[in-house]
């Protein structure tokens, strides 16, 4: 057991990140796909399929002001 606050930056580096945006995650999931194709379990077609649909999604909240851009600019 350790303290992972008190690594040392070396063995920080080691320990697998997840993403920090579902973008990240979307690419980490275009580069990575074989474990998910092995077997037939999932098609090319479908996974690019749900990563297109997540990508129509992002658009929308990058499209979206949130309410503090709101209420900071909408009266200017």
């Amino acid at each position: 057991d350790k303290n992972l606050y008190d690594l040392p930056p070396e063995e920080e580096a080691e320990i697998p990140k997840v993403a920090g945006s579902l973008d990240e995650a979307m690419a980490a999931l275009n580069e990575d796909r074989e474990f998910l194709t092995r077997g037939g379990v999932f098609t090319d077609d479908a996974i690019d399929a749900y990563i297109e649909l997540r990508k129509e999604e992002m658009d929308r909240v990058r499209m979206t002001p949130h309410p503090v851009e709101f209420e900071l600019y909408y009266s200017v």
